[in-house]
């Protein structure tokens, strides 16, 4: 998804640079398309084809929806009937802009304790799998009971020896299980994001991160001169979180059967797992005083700072935790395995 962000960027800000050298938007695309890599070679190549014979800009592009968003071209599309493409491009640049460092923040916020977890967790297992046999061949010539904390290690390391390759093909087989249920069941993707936000700190993180996507694309829509129906339909469409999709499209049901923006709210997320109290309350102010739009930028701001600091105080707070994790699991585990060896004169 980033990679498929950063690339319609690209693409956006080589169009800006010609179109506003004063190039028509066919001359453009062509120009774009002989130092395009091969598969924007391809796209570009497909889209200056069907301009030539007389389809819109948004028509092209919706023929490419694997590679460009619906919010994407539904601003294009508005666009056109303005005559303002370069300020629907520029719109567009500065979504994708916002989306793209929102995501590289959470990437940045998590590589870390992932990283070093993950560390962890194969130190661990070199240890239990090669390091400590070799111990227990050492300590197989005492001819003196072992510490019970020593003798549970090795029991546990010739276990896990014994079992490795079974739990390693049953690692396995639930990874490839897991994918294809994830590709082909939908219900299994949204069983995934339900738990995905119920994980304490990640889970709020990444429903404010979604949050935020979402008042920012809605705002930009309706900004752009969409109607609240339309801009909901699309939003909906371009959710990659299905509990958001799925109150989207509540929303725009709602909206459809002549309820206002804010019942439409309260009715899709009566229980507040997606919408907060603060940000419901100020979208239904919003609505109610006509200044919606403007309302879902500045609540997308807020959210966007406030998850920034957040990210930041998590990663600050979990760098010295994971440190004195990592050292007391380390420490332990070589503690234990040289305990018997502290005490050799008492056991020879």
């Amino acid at each position: 998804m980033a990679h498929r962000k950063q690339e319609q960027l690209y693409f956006v800000e080589r169009m800006l640079v010609l179109l506003d050298a004063g190039l028509p938007l066919l001359e453009s695309i062509k120009l774009m398309q002989q130092s395009a890599s091969p598969a924007w070679q391809k796209i570009t190549a497909f889209i200056a084809h069907h301009l030539q014979q007389g389809e819109r800009f948004s028509q092209c592009l919706s023929m490419q929806h694997a590679i460009f968003d619906p919010a994407f071209i539904g601003l294009i599309r508005v666009s056109e009937e303005s005559g303002e493409i370069s300020l629907a491009l520029r719109t567009i640049q500065q979504q994708l802009h916002t989306q793209i460092e929102l995501h590289r923040q959470i990437q940045h916020a998590l590589a870390y304790p992932l990283i070093t977890l993950g560390s962890a967790c194969l130190l661990m297992i070199a240890m239990i799998a090669w390091v400590i046999p070799v111990f227990s061949d050492v300590f197989s010539h005492f001819n003196a009971p072992l510490p019970w904390s020593t003798q549970l290690l090795l029991n546990a390391s010739e276990q896990f020896t014994l079992y490795l390759p079974v739990m390693s093909g049953g690692l396995a087989l639930t990874a490839i299980s897991s994918s294809l249920l994830w590709l082909r069941h939908p219900g299994f993707q949204k069983r995934c994001d339900q738990y995905l936000l119920r994980i304490p700190v990640i889970g709020d993180a990444f429903r404010q991160s979604t949050l935020a996507c979402w008042c920012r694309s809605l705002g930009y829509l309706m900004q752009a001169g969409l109607p609240a129906l339309e801009a909901m339909r699309i939003t909906a469409q371009t959710s990659n979180q299905w509990l958001c999709h799925d109150l989207s499209a509540h929303i725009f049901k709602s909206l459809a059967q002549g309820w206002s923006f804010g019942e439409a709210l309260q009715r899709a997320d009566p229980r507040q797992q997606f919408f907060d109290h603060e940000t419901a309350q100020l979208l239904q102010i919003g609505s109610a005083s006509g200044s919606l739009a403007t309302m879902l930028s500045n609540r997308a701001d807020a959210l966007e700072q406030q998850l920034t600091n957040k990210l930041k105080l998590l990663s600050h707070s979990l760098e010295p935790i994971l440190v004195v994790f990592v050292g007391l699991l380390i420490g332990g585990l070589v503690i234990i395995l040289y305990l018997p060896i502290f005490n050799l004169g008492q056991i020879v």
